[in-house]
C-alpha cells in the first residue's frame, strides 16, 4: 500500500509539471498583451512597456515559467489581470459551484443508472431490458445543450416549477440553491446515468456468465443475494472507473451547462478568462483541474482493492 501511494504520488508530480508546462507554453503564445490589457487600448506604448518590464513580460520564457511555478509552490497563484482580484480567491468563489453541481449530477446518475443497469442485465431480452437500453441510447445521443434548452422549456417556462437560471450559494440559502441546481444537474446527470446504464448492464452480464456465479445458483442462493452479494461488487469496477474520469471532467467545468443555465462555475471561469486573455487565472485553473482530475484517478484505483480484494494496488492480481 505505502509502495503505491508513494508511485502514484511521484506519478501525480510529473503529470502536473507536464500540464503546468504545456498549459503556461499555450497561453503564453496567445495573441494578447497583458500589460495592454491592463491599461487599456489608450495606454502610450512607453507605458505599456514600462509596466511590460514590472511584469516581468519580456524576461526569457523560460524565467517566467520558473518564477511562476515558484509562486504557485507558495500557494501564490497570482492577480488577475482584468480586476487586480488573487486567482486563488476568484477559484476559491468558483469551485464550491463547479462541485456542488457536480455532486448533485452524480447522486441523480447513480440513483438512475444502478437500478436501470441491474434489471436490465437481470432481465435480459424483457420489456424492461428494451426500455432501459432505450433510455441508454437517448441519454447519449441527445445534445446537453439540446436537453438544458428543453428542460428550460418545459418544467421552467411552461410549468413554472424551476427558475430557468441563476445560482444562489449554498451557505446562503440551501433550499433556494438546490432548486436552482436541479435543472442544470438533471441535464448533466441524464447523460452521465445513461453511460453508466449501458457500463454496468454489459459488465453485469459479463460477470453473471461466470463460474463461481453459477454455482452459487447451484447451491441454492437467490437470485437477490447472487446479484448484490457476488456480481454486482465485480461489475462495479468499470463503472468507477468511467465515473472518476467523470468526475475529472464534472470539476473541469460543465461548460455548455453552465453557460445555459448562468452557473457561475469553474467552466465559465476559464472561457471568460481565455477570452480575456486573463492568463493568471487560466493557468491557475487548469491546474486545479488537473489536479482533481490526478487526485480523483488516486482514488478509483483506491476503491479497486475495495470492491475486488483480488487486485493488489502494487500491481497485477493473485
Amino acid at each position: 500500500m505505502v509502495s503505491f501511494i508513494l508511485k502514484r504520488m511521484g506519478l501525480m508530480f510529473i503529470i502536473l509539471f507536464l500540464v503546468s508546462v504545456i498549459i503556461f507554453s499555450l497561453v503564453n503564445v496567445l495573441p494578447g498583451d497583458p500589460a495592454l490589457l491592463i491599461l487599456g487600448q489608450e495606454a502610450s506604448p512607453e507605458a505599456v512597456e514600462t509596466l511590460r518590464q514590472e511584469m516581468g513580460l519580456n524576461d526569457p520564457l523560460y524565467v517566467q515559467y520558473f518564477r511562476w511555478v515558484t509562486d504557485v509552490l507558495h500557494g501564490d497563484l497570482g492577480n488577475s489581470y482584468v480586476d487586480n482580484t488573487a486567482v486563488t480567491e476568484i477559484l476559491m468563489q468558483k469551485i464550491p459551484v463547479t462541485l456542488e453541481l457536480t455532486v448533485i449530477s452524480f447522486l441523480i446518475a447513480f440513483f438512475i443508472s444502478i437500478p436501470a443497469g441491474i434489471i436490465s442485465a437481470s432481465r435480459k431480452g424483457t420489456l424492461l431490458d428494451y426500455t432501459s437500453t432505450l433510455f441508454a441510447l437517448s441519454g447519449v445521443s441527445i445534445p446537453p445543450f439540446f436537453l438544458g434548452i428543453l428542460l428550460i422549456f418545459i418544467f421552467a417556462i411552461g410549468l413554472g416549477w424551476f427558475a430557468p437560471s441563476g445560482y444562489v450559494p449554498f451557505a446562503q440559502d440551501p433550499v433556494q440553491s438546490l432548486l436552482l441546481m436541479i435543472l442544470p444537474a438533471v441535464t448533466v446527470g441524464i447523460r452521465l446515468s445513461a453511460e453508466l446504464t449501458r457500463m454496468l448492464r454489459s459488465s453485469l452480464l459479463e460477470v453473471l456468465q461466470s463460474d463461481y456465479i453459477r454455482t452459487g445458483y447451484a447451491k441454492g442462493l437467490r437470485e437477490r443475494g447472487v446479484i448484490f452479494g457476488h456480481a454486482l461488487r465485480n461489475a462495479l469496477i468499470p463503472v468507477i472507473t468511467v465515473s472518476g474520469l467523470q468526475v475529472g471532467t464534472f470539476l473541469g467545468g460543465a461548460v455548455i451547462t453552465e453557460t445555459i443555465f448562468a452557473v457561475p462555475g469553474l467552466g465559465q471561469l476559464v472561457v471568460n478568462s481565455i477570452l480575456t486573455r486573463d492568463f493568471p487565472v487560466v493557468q491557475g485553473a487548469v491546474m486545479f483541474m488537473a489536479f482533481a482530475v490526478v487526485f480523483i484517478n488516486f482514488v478509483v484505483d483506491l476503491l479497486y482493492s475495495f470492491l475486488d480484494p483480488r487486485i493488489k494496488l502494487a500491481g497485477g492480481t493473485k
